[in-house]
C-alpha cells in the first residue's frame, strides 16, 4: 500500500507512526523541530488521512505497510517514534526488522492486552466514538459545528471531540463533509486494535535487546501505569521510561514542549 506522507528537513531518518485517528497533520510540530537533524517522515497510517482506505486493519497489516514503506524511501535504519497504536505498529514492526531500527521511541501505550482491564479498558470509549462516526448524516452537515453538536450527544469530553474533528474534511467532488477515518473498518477491528501486540505476540523474542527502546507517558493517561514497568523491562531490559507530568495520553498535544524535551533526549 503506498501511504500517504510528509517530508522534512536532512540527516538521519525519523518515521513517525500516529494513533487512532491521528495523522500525519497531527506531528508537523514535531516533525519540523526533529527536522532540524533528521529526516523526517510522517506517515498517515491506512485508514486514515490522506492514505487509502482498505477492508483490513490488523497489526500484521500495518507492519507490512511500515515494510513496504520503508523499502519505498530506501530507509535503511530509521528512529522509529510511535504513538499509542502507532506505539505497537513500532513496536511490532521493530520485532520483525530489528536490523532497520536505530532507535525505538513509545509513547504513551505498552505492549499489553488491554482488552484485560475490562470496563477500565479504553474499548468502549473507542466503540462509543467509532459507533457515534459512522452514525452522522453528512447530507444534513452544514459545518463542522454541526459535527461537533452530533458528536456532543454521544461523546462528553470536548477535547476527544476537537481530536475527532481535525477529520473532517469536504470531498470536493460532492461538496459534502466526509470523515477521513474509516470508521467502519476500525470498528471491525476494533478487537485487536486494543488488544494486540502483547506479551504473547513477542513472547518468541524476549528479551528483546537489539535496539535501544525508550517509552514517554503522560502521568495523567492510564496506558501505562506503574505496574506496567515490570512488564516493560522483562521485555525490554533495557528501556527507559520518561515521564511527563500533566499530560494524558495525547501528550504530544497536551504538553508539546515537554514532550518534545523528551524526544530530543531520544534523538
Amino acid at each position: 500500500m503506498e501511504l500517504f506522507y510528509r517530508k522534512e528537513g536532512s540527516g538521519s531518518p525519523v518515521v513517525i507512526v500516529h494513533g487512532l485517528y491521528g495523522s500525519s497533520d497531527n506531528w508537523l510540530n514535531i516533525g519540523k523541530r526533529l527536522a532540524e537533524k533528521h529526516t523526517v517522515y510522517m506517515i498517515d497510517q491506512r485508514n486514515h488521512g490522506r492514505s487509502p482506505f482498505a477492508p483490513s486493519h490488523t497489526f500484521n497489516d500495518l507492519r507490512n505497510d511500515l515494510e513496504e514503506f520503508f523499502e519505498q524511501h530506501k530507509i535503511e535504519k530509521a528512529i522509529l517514534l510511535g504513538h499509542s497504536m502507532g506505539g505497537k505498529v513500532a513496536m511490532w514492526f521493530a520485532a520483525d526488522f530489528p536490523e532497520k531500527i536505530e532507535k525505538l521511541v513509545i509513547a504513551d501505550i505498552a505492549p499489553k492486552d488491554y482488552l484485560l482491564l475490562k470496563e477500565d479498558s479504553q474499548f468502549y470509549l473507542h466503540q462509543n466514538i467509532l459507533l457515534a462516526m459512522q452514525e452522522i448524516d453528512f447530507s444534513m452537515v452544514k459545518s463542522r459545528n454541526d459535527v461537533d453538536d452530533f458528536m456532543a450527544l454521544k461523546i462528553d469530553d470536548k477535547r476527544i471531540r476537537q481530536f475527532l474533528l481535525k477529520n473532517v474534511e469536504m470531498n470536493k467532488k460532492t461538496k459534502q463533509y466526509q470523515w477521513r477515518v474509516n470508521a467502519p473498518v476500525l470498528y471491525d477491528h476494533l478487537d485487536e486494535i486494543v488488544s494486540g501486540v502483547n506479551r504473547s505476540w513477542l513472547d518468541d523474542r524476549i528479551p528483546i535487546t537489539a535496539y535501544p527502546v525508550v517509552f514517554i507517558r503522560g502521568l495523567l493517561s492510564k496506558y501505562i501505569l506503574d505496574e506496567d514497568k515490570a512488564l516493560i523491562g522483562e521485555i525490554y531490559p533495557d528501556a527507559q521510561i520518561i515521564d511527563i507530568p500533566g499530560a494524558g495520553h495525547w501528550l504530544h498535544a497536551e504538553k508539546p514542549e515537554e514532550f518534545m524535551r523528551a524526544v530530543l533526549m531520544c534523538c
